[in-house]
């Protein structure tokens, strides 16, 4: 097979600095601003960190819905699918994300069982998996998407072969997390150590002795202050712009305010975004509340309704420009608004209401607090749609992944 992961990672990268970049080249932005785009062309999120309970709640969606989205680490897509929307377009411009969400769907199509389904992406250290994407799910996948998984890094292993192991500990944030655990035990705290924990009580007295202290250390209070220090997150510099406006100013602040919440606002039980945040896992079935997609129980809706997902390699104004007035019901933008300029918001939101049905939704998240539509977006757009303030906060609220400042929810006007 001819090796084209050059190429590949030349055109996902000119892709995403079509999102990023806002500043010239050699300004000391515009480095900062390359460097996130090279970093981002691989592998970032290995699972999704929204919570697309919140977010089915919050679109109120159903069976009929036609949906669009940011692809992301896929779970939200196969979360989505057990309220048996009609169609779901998730678009994204990261292609190892394309790869890995095309893989998911032809994983539900072809594993033999819902077991296989969650040994492969549930469970860790499953040393089988590699054999079974070989036998069940590589013949069905698309030739670029096969190339993907099946390129030899230089040790001569397979990218498949990190689902043999752990590969939520893979990607820019399994990085960014192996890291934070790193750093919390050279200042001699164990982050797992709260899985220990029987109470949200516990959870808080682990966070307040333990956790918190590390926040005030001046190493990490000067590390977290380099914008490059968060790239792993995903967050481009733009966006560290805006999310250091909460707090006392200093990124050290909002990094405790939302390890805080994660730690101490759900039980442990409930949240399997802590477990990846902290046992570095999902829970084992039984253990503790697993993604959507994992539960036993939503197996056969989401099996049966997995070909009425599509996934683009696109930007996300451009396939709405394709789409017919009207025809979309419900807009996920994650928090890819934090990233663009005036203009670009103005051209998205423009493509969002000619698309939008008489009662569509759009639900995104913030870096920061507040919506950053007011005072961006023209009026003549945002007079279209409802802004639902307090059941943004209460959504916000209820975010167990904890990382963002604000949830925000649109609804549609009617005539």
């Amino acid at each position: 097979m001819t090796d084209v992961s050059g190429e590949l990672v030349f055109r996902r990268g000119k892709q995403v600095g079509k999102a990023v970049y806002q500043n010239r080249p050699l300004s000391k932005a515009g480095l900062s601003e390359r460097l996130f785009a090279l970093l981002f062309s691989g592998l970032v999120y290995p699972q999704i960190w929204e919570d697309p309970d919140v977010d089915m709640e919050a679109m109120q969606l159903g069976q009929g819905h036609r949906l669009v989205t940011i692809a992301s680490g896929g779970c939200n897509i196969l979360a989505y699918l057990t309220r048996s929307p009609e169609r779901i377009d998730a678009v994204d411009l990261n292609a190892a994300h394309i790869a890995l969400n095309r893989m998911k769907l032809e994983a539900v199509r072809h594993l033999p069982s819902q077991g296989d389904l969650f040994r492969f992406f549930g469970a860790a250290e499953t040393r089988h998996n590699s054999q079974a994407y070989d036998r069940f799910i590589a013949p069905h996948l698309d030739p670029v998407s096969r190339h993907y998984w099946e390129h030899r890094n230089w040790r001569r292993r397979r990218r498949i072969a990190v689902f043999d192991r752990n590969f939520y500990q893979t990607g820019l944030l399994g990085l960014f997390i192996a890291m934070g655990h790193r750093t919390a035990k050279f200042f001699g705290v164990d982050p797992a150590g709260i899985m220990e924990a029987k109470s949200l009580a516990d959870q808080r007295r682990f966070f307040d002795e333990e956790l918190a202290p590390v926040f005030e250390k001046p190493l990490l209070k000067w590390a977290t202050s380099r914008k490059a220090s968060l790239f792993g997150l995903g967050i481009p510099p733009a966006q560290y712009d805006s999310l250091i406006t909460s707090g006392d100013g200093t990124m050290a602040a909002v990094l405790k305010a939302r390890l805080e919440k994660l730690a101490c606002d759900f039980p442990l039980e409930n949240n399997y975004f802590a477990w990846q945040a902290f046992a570095r896992r999902y829970p084992n079935p039984g253990e503790a509340a697993l993604p959507a997609y994992l539960e036993k129980r939503n197996y056969n809706t989401i099996r049966n309704n997995v070909d009425r997902v599509a996934i683009h390699h696109a930007n996300l104004i451009e396939l709405l420009a394709g789409k017919d007035a009207g025809s979309v019901d419900r807009f996920v933008l994650l928090d890819a608004q934090d990233w663009m300029t005036d203009d670009q918001l103005n051209a998205l939101w423009a493509e969002i209401t000619r698309t939008a049905s008489t009662d569509a939704r759009v639900i995104f998240r913030t870096a920061a607090e507040p919506s950053l539509l007011p005072g961006r977006v023209s009026k003549s757009l945002l007079d279209q749609w409802n802004y639902a303030d307090g059941a943004s906060r209460e959504f916000s609220a209820r975010d167990r992944s904890a990382i963002y400042g604000g949830f925000h929810l649109y609804v549609k006007q009617t005539a």
